[in-house]
């Protein structure tokens, strides 16, 4: 190193040569500055090779911010739309396939409950007396509703867990036939109350118990807040009173897709019909 570079010299001008060029100037203009992103091109195929068409860097523009995010949100809502679609696929025949599956158990274990391997067959006259008092949970009796050729099998409670696959007996309420208003909660989805709305009075309703057939007509189709509990007392609308009649009332949400109401079905029985071995179902069944 010269002596002159030690005391501070300025120092000399670098040789010919090494001066920037002109094309190196452009480059270093091109650079992005401090805190300006940059998308680089992509290089199209030309007669003398892959280049960018255009420059190395491009910066962004207000526009194509805009075209950015309208494109991201326009693949967000197409995506949330395919998981409604989805779920409304599975609350409408996903979930229909997993309840019916479930009934099938059910109406085995309540065969098996009334001593009878065929379900299609009254009782035999060896049968196992059913508990007096129904176990939550379990089935108790069967509920048939011919104008929506529907059939269901009951089983005791009405908590979400009680009737997430089967329509649920109020417990406090009375066992079929029995005087008073035999009182029955499902969900308001396709493979249980889904068409209840479309009842009328007169229509019948069958219940099944172990020995008997116990034949309602609807006498009334209302809708009432979820607060109205009085709907499944012994005496629809009158808590308190001591019933003389025996009814049903079946209960769902109303309307359909929401559970801010109540649909209230009430009926009157008319008629019962013992189970015998061989003999016919009741006559709203086909029997």
């Amino acid at each position: 190193m010269e002596a002159t570079a030690l005391i501070g010299a300025i120092p000399p001008p670098p040789p010919a040569g090494d001066e920037p060029d002109d094309d190196s100037a452009a480059k270093a203009e091109q650079r992005p500055r401090r805190g300006e992103q940059v998308v680089r091109l992509r290089p199209e195929q030309t007669g003398e090779g892959y280049k960018s068409v255009y420059s190395e860097l491009t910066r962004p523009s207000i526009g194509s911010r805009i075209r950015t995010g309208i494109r991201t949100t326009g693949e967000v809502l197409i995506t949330f739309g395919l998981v409604v679609l989805l779920f409304a696929a599975y609350e409408v025949w996903g979930k229909s396939t997993i309840v019916n599956a479930h009934q099938d158990d059910l109406t085995q274990e309540l065969a098996q409950q009334w001593g009878d391997p065929d379900p299609t067959v009254g009782p035999t006259p060896t049968a196992t007396p059913s508990p007096d008092k129904p176990v939550r949970g379990k089935p108790i009796a069967g509920l048939y509703i011919p104008k929506l050729d529907k059939h269901w099998v009951v089983v005791e409670g009405v908590t979400q867990k009680d009737i997430r696959y089967a329509p649920g007996h109020y417990p406090q309420s009375a066992l079929p036939g029995q005087i008073g208003n035999f009182s029955v909660a499902g969900h308001r989805n396709r493979a249980t109350f889904w068409r209840l709305d479309e009842l009328d009075d007169g229509d019948p309703i069958v219940v099944e118990s172990k020995t008997t057939w116990y034949v309602y007509q609807v006498s009334q189709t209302r809708i009432v807040k979820p607060s109205q509990v009085e709907v499944v007392a012994a005496v629809p609308g009158k808590p308190g009173v001591k019933a003389k009649d025996a009814m049903l009332t079946l209960t769902t949400c109303n309307p359909k897709f929401d559970n801010y109401q109540r649909l209230i079905v009430h009926a009157k029985l008319v008629r019962t019909e013992p189970k015998t071995p061989g003999a016919p179902k009741p006559v709203e069944l086909g029997g």
